[in-house]
């Protein structure tokens, strides 16, 4: 069966998270949907990342194996057409070969967290950012996330339900970048690894905008780290700030399909 690579946007708010629910909308169950209506069957498509509900993507990518050899052009556009009027778009789509995996054939995933700092309501950003009435000190917010960056046990990061084998991750950037945004002035967070414990940007950010705030040093962020105890976290911001930004391979199966 040909396998095709798609690369999917979406906004996360009217789903329950990417994974398939029985009773609750999901993104890989819409796009299962749109499939079987072109090849009427199950499907079952692998995503690179679950994301959590409310959670966005810009480039999250999956693979989906199909009876018909489809042009993958072709294939994108009938699924953008039976996706409507979901949020979610398929905007690249590649053939590969039938050994390749989204999940597990990529080398590095990147996410974006926007917080948005403005006191009155923010119609054009609703459910895009997260929202807070106070200015942050983003110079502070890089000291502490400098501290994160490595190779560490992230035992203080990680959500209690979450299921990775090891809390011992590799950190390979947490860059925090003050930008001019549409709705007023933004922090952005750039968070780059091979793979993510569940929750852990949403925990870094959370406790970073607390260093942002002044109510913590950037040292504290670093005891936090070492004291590997979820009870030394900062809250967990929401999640409606957060975009699973890029998914990147050894040899990038959209290169040309972009």
């Amino acid at each position: 069966m040909p396998r095709y690579a798609l690369k999917i946007e979406y906004q996360g708010g009217p789903f329950a998270g990417w994974q398939r629910q029985k009773d609750q909308p999901s993104v890989q169950g819409a796009i299962e949907a749109a499939l079987a209506r072109l090849e009427p069957r199950a499907h079952t498509i692998a995503a690179a990342g679950r994301t959590d509900a409310g959670v966005h993507a810009l480039g999250q990518v999956a693979h989906c194996d199909m009876q018909k050899n489809w042009d993958p052009f072709r294939l994108s556009e009938a699924l953008n057409h039976h996706l409507k009027p979901a949020p979610v778009a398929i905007t690249a789509c590649a053939r590969v070969c039938d050994d390749w995996h989204a999940r597990f054939s990529a080398r590095e995933r990147q996410y974006l967290f926007r917080i948005l700092m403005r006191r009155a309501p923010a119609p054009h950003d609703s459910g895009q950012v997260w929202q807070v009435n106070h200015p942050l000190d983003a110079a502070a917010m890089q000291a502490g996330a400098d501290q994160l960056i490595g190779r560490h046990d992230f035992t203080t990061f990680r959500a209690s339900i979450c299921q990775a084998a090891s809390p011992v991750k590799t950190l390979d950037e947490l860059r925090v970048q003050a930008v001019d945004g549409f709705s007023g002035p933004e922090i952005h967070f750039h968070v780059r690894a091979r793979s993510f414990l569940h929750n852990q940007v949403r925990s870094f950010v959370g406790t970073l905008e607390r260093v942002g705030s002044g109510a913590w040093s950037p040292d504290d962020v670093g005891a936090s780290l070492r004291a590997c105890d979820r009870a030394a976290c900062g809250p967990v911001c929401p999640p409606q700030g957060l975009y699973l930004a890029q998914v990147r391979y050894e040899n990038d199966p959209f290169e040309s399909a972009d």
